[in-house]
């Protein structure tokens, strides 16, 4: 991975711009919102953009700035959580299948083929309702539909770099099958992988958010993005703000992603 090449890519340095800002709102409300995100306030129903409130206030005159601030870090972390379990077992899955190939290829690859042949969403909302709602049940759903996609990138990876002379000198060298996939294999898929991890995130905050929107994805009182766009389409049209924050909050994270992944894959 030439480093020095991507961090001249336009893209890459205007998602690591973008994402980096978000980032940082993020973690800045782990430790500090303006006032509690589920605190209702009747007398600040519906306020305007002010000094007090700078995204203004909701229906029930919850401040909307600390609940987008809360609500980013709840989509965060079902996003994080997806993408680390879809990548932890597709890489697992990815590598023993092109490496070995075989017989545990054709079982392996022809279950992941059928899990993959039904939409990410379809499948977690299938998991949904045998797990549950909830954040943390979510993230199971999500990571499980996402594995298939990570192992059939990994699996291609695989393939192609198998074969090539630092493999065979590691061989020679009597390096294990093991080593050989995790410390000489994997590390030269990275840019390729790194890629569609940006792009996992990007499809896994859509998923929560469109699982939340429907009401059976992050439950209150947690605040959610998703969530927030559907308490606010009964006000689209008189308190337009409701919905603007929440939603441009969603838009700028998967434009952040997006770019960041451009930026790699085009490397």
């Amino acid at each position: 991975m030439n480093w020095k090449k991507i961090r001249k890519n336009k893209n890459f340095i205007a998602g690591s711009i973008l994402t980096g800002i978000m980032l940082f709102m993020i973690l800045m409300g782990c430790f500090y919102t303006p006032y509690n995100p589920n605190t209702m306030d009747p007398s600040a129903k519906f306020a305007g953009i002010s000094v007090k409130h700078l995204m203004g206030c909701d229906n029930f005159g919850r401040d909307i700035f600390s609940r987008v601030l809360s609500g980013s870090r709840t989509t965060l972390i079902v996003a994080a959580g997806t993408v680390l379990i879809g990548v932890t077992f597709g890489i697992l899955i990815g590598a023993l299948t092109g490496y070995y190939g075989g017989i545990l290829d054709e079982v392996l690859m022809r279950i992941n083929d059928a899990v993959f042949a039904f939409p990410s969403i379809l499948l977690a909302l299938l998991f949904i309702s045998l797990l549950g709602s909830g954040k943390y049940h979510v993230i199971i759903a999500l990571g499980i539909a996402f594995v298939p996609s990570f192992a059939r990138i990994v699996r291609s990876e695989f393939i192609r770099n198998k074969n090539m002379d630092y493999v065979k000198s590691a061989k020679l060298q009597g390096a294990g099958d093991f080593r050989i996939m995790f410390v000489h294999i994997l590390p030269n898929t990275m840019t390729v992988l790194l890629s569609a991890i940006m792009i996992g995130f990007n499809n896994a905050v859509l998923a929560e958010a469109g699982m939340s929107f429907l009401g059976i994805g992050v439950q209150p009182p947690d605040a959610s993005l998703g969530r927030m766009l559907s308490e606010a389409q009964s006000f689209l049209f008189s308190v337009p703000m409701y919905a603007l924050f929440p939603g441009l909050t969603i838009i700028l994270l998967v434009l952040g992603f997006g770019l960041l992944s451009d930026g790699l894959k085009n490397e």
